[in-house]
């Protein structure tokens, strides 16, 4: 319920100071584990692969990029001038895009600088790769060793978050699965697409691209530069907005909407391979909202906490303030960590479980509405956010106890150390069962939403 605030004249610059204070410090404490879901090429293979769409013998020809934006600059160029109306007028606290970054029909520039012009009007990184690759099933066959691709090959961090990702390289013009396009596309952004955009960036793209400061987080933290991208806060209690306006500065759904613009262009425009790698680009940030971690600012803990909290910290009590903001990051990372044991063990068994099992499901897909501009916000989004009470208190009533709240515990540090299958299969399967079905109810929302955006781009019919 929301909270009604006092008049004016007793609502304090200082109260307001206080909340602000309190939701920029949660904020910078887990804004740096802007990952929702570890891989997310592994989880999408098993919600897609099911789907006719999708099956075997749907194969499409890989294009390079720079083929596609050649053949269809023009088509481009106008979409991004309906793309830009669009956010303008729907997307709250949305930057302008400059002028000067418009992308404009130019066919006697060469093909790098149609690049570098499409990645500007895009507002993403210039050093995003796009190459030419997938990321092969774990279930499928080992890959040729020929053919694996150096990790900075296809992404731009200098240090990958996961250093088993797998990445092969795919030719011009060779016949590729739909399934792998699309799939390996859901992870990309987390390549370093959406880092240093701001102007607190200290990069050339933060100084152009008209974004204004990083909302919330470290700026001299490329992590964190990222999650204004990724994570979207549309549903906290008014009075939380009314004291961090910055939370509407989040652009998600910006995403969603440019890529899944092009991905319509190039299917029309007989581009089938670019129109399932911007499918999969804009199926990331659908899948993100699916974690209550992402549509939340801090799952479980009510405004009135949030404040309370804080009113101790500015009379020189922080204690709780600095507490909370490490347990919310302990348990953002430790549902992290476990969703991707259990994925990749499953993996490994080549067996679904009951993660895989949960992914399969399509019973739950037509009790959802029908996808439209607002479906990102208002189901998938909230859908996550109510989630995040039960989620939050799952992880704490189920995990060791100093994983998730012990505030002297730092998960980050030693997640690469922490084996939760193993130290869960010695407690109370009831107990670790109330966990796997929490988690499970997380996966079937993330693909039942991959597979409503899957129809939705195939609403005027199979594209090949």
């Amino acid at each position: 319920m929301a909270l009604a605030l006092p008049p004016t004249s007793t609502y304090s610059k200082s109260m307001r100071t206080t909340r602000y204070v309190l939701i920029v410090a949660a904020l910078t404490g887990f804004a740096g584990t802007a990952f929702a879901w570890s891989n997310h090429a592994m989880v999408t293979y098993r919600a897609l692969e099911r789907m006719p769409e999708l099956a075997a013998s749907v194969q499409v020809p890989a294009e390079p990029l720079e083929g596609f934006l050649k053949n269809e600059e023009r088509a481009i160029a106008d979409l991004m001038v309906t793309d830009e109306a669009w956010a303008r007028q729907t997307l709250d606290a949305y930057p302008p895009r400059p002028e000067a970054l418009a992308f404009k029909a130019d066919p006697a520039r060469s093909d790098a600088e149609r690049r570098k012009a499409f990645l500007a009007a895009l507002r993403i990184s210039p050093e995003s790769r796009l190459a030419l690759y997938v990321q092969p099933d774990p279930w499928g066959p080992a890959p040729d060793p020929a053919r694996l691709l150096a990790p900075t090959a296809v992404n731009a961090l200098e240090k990958p978050e996961e250093t088993s990702h797998v990445f092969v390289r795919i030719d011009p013009g060779e016949l590729v699965s739909a399934l792998a396009v699309v799939a390996s596309a859901s992870d990309e952004p987390d390549y370093g697409m959406d880092l240093n955009l701001w102007s607190d960036s200290h990069s050339e793209a933060g100084r152009t691209y008209g974004f204004g400061a990083l909302p919330f987080g470290n700026p001299t933290l490329s992590f964190s530069t990222q999650a204004p991208f990724h994570m979207g806060f549309f549903h906290e209690d008014a009075l939380i907005y009314l004291a961090a306006p910055f939370l509407k500065r989040t652009y998600p759904l910006l995403r969603v909407h440019q890529y899944t613009s092009l991905a319509r262009l190039a299917f029309d425009s007989g581009h089938p391979y670019w129109g399932w790698r911007f499918t999969g680009l804009a199926m990331h940030y659908v899948q993100d909202l699916t974690q209550p971690y992402h549509a939340s600012v801090a799952p479980g803990t009510s405004a009135l906490k949030l404040i309370g909290i804080n009113a101790l910290a500015m009379a020189g009590l922080p204690k709780w303030k600095n507490e909370m903001i490490v347990l919310l990051s302990n348990r953002h990372l430790a549902l992290e960590n476990y969703e991707s044991a259990l994925i990749r063990s499953a993996a490994k068994a080549r067996q679904p479980g009951a993660l895989g099992a949960e992914l399969h499901d399509t019973s739950a897909d037509a009790h959802y509405p029908v996808w439209s501009g607002r479906y990102v916000r208002d189901v998938v989004s909230k859908e996550a956010y109510d989630a995040g009470t039960a989620t939050d208190r799952a992880l704490v009533d189920t995990l060791p106890a100093h994983y998730v709240s012990d505030p002297s515990f730092d998960f980050g540090v030693h997640s690469a150390q922490i084996d939760l299958i193993k130290e869960l299969s010695a407690i109370d399967p009831a107990r670790r069962a109330h966990l796997d079905t929490t988690l499970a109810e997380l996966l079937g929302h993330f693909g039942t939403h991959s597979r409503a955006l899957v129809r939705s781009m195939l609403s005027n019919g199979v594209r090949k």
